[in-house]
């Protein structure tokens, strides 16, 4: 296990160090999500080290976090990282399933819901010989459909949902979320430059509202000199 620092949300997070170790990814998603009210809910899906929702909490020092993650060994580690950097007032994790969305808790509960699901389906793309890593990255057990549909029971009608996925499977995404009567509001592409195709898509949807999606600038890791650009600096 490893203690990485993650100065700019004054976090230091514990993660398996042969197992899966969160990237950007998590970190831009947690910049793209809007910032909760006073006293919100956050359920972050597929929690991992629980990255997502201890950022979330920093970004919204007034809200609570519910890390839901099927890994009982993850939860551990959450639960180390939530005790390590002070946060268990706020922040809690629950060894449960998207599969079982009843289980999770009641019905339009939370403010925001957010999720970095396993991106690739399962057989497709390289396996890893470490351990833990294709479990997060295949979805070996719950589909996209699973996360998009345990979000929407979760979320309430005036609360949002964030995802960060694959452009291979954004068709798919729109037309999952078209078929759950979920609105997409925002669509953000990710790029590893600004002469690369994009490698990642951030949404963010609503259910019970109909709106059209805006397709906001799309956000560029490195700068021509290949150093991060100033935004993912910031």
């Amino acid at each position: 296990m490893t203690k990485d620092d993650l100065k700019l949300f004054d976090l230091q997070l514990f993660q398996p160090l042969n197992g899966y170790r969160y990237s950007l990814d998590p970190l831009l998603l947690a910049r793209f999500c809007s910032p909760v009210s006073d006293g919100g809910i956050i359920a972050d899906l597929g929690a991992g080290c629980g990255v997502i929702g201890l950022v979330l909490a920093r970004v919204n020092p007034s809200a609570s976090v519910v890390a839901f993650e099927n890994n009982p060994e993850m939860i551990e580690i959450i639960d180390k990282n939530i005790l390590h950097n002070e946060l268990s007032q706020r922040v809690s994790a629950r060894c449960e399933d998207v599969l079982n969305r009843r289980a999770l808790s009641g019905d339009s509960t939370f403010d925001l819901v957010v999720s970095n699901p396993p991106f690739r389906k399962a057989g497709s793309g390289k396996t890893s010989p470490k351990a833990g890593r294709d479990v997060a990255r295949h979805e070996t057990t719950a589909t996209l459909a699973d996360f998009l549909t345990a979000a929407k029971y979760l979320v309430k009608p005036s609360g949002r949902i964030c995802f960060i996925h694959l452009p291979s499977r954004l068709v798919e995404f729109m037309g999952l979320a078209n078929d759950m009567k979920l609105s997409v509001l925002r669509i953000r592409m990710i790029h590893n430059c600004a002469t690369s195709q994009a490698t990642m898509f951030m949404a963010e949807l609503a259910k019970g509202r109909r709106s059209s999606p805006v397709v906001e600038p799309p956000l560029f890791v490195r700068g021509g000199d290949g150093e991060y650009s100033h935004e993912v600096w910031r």
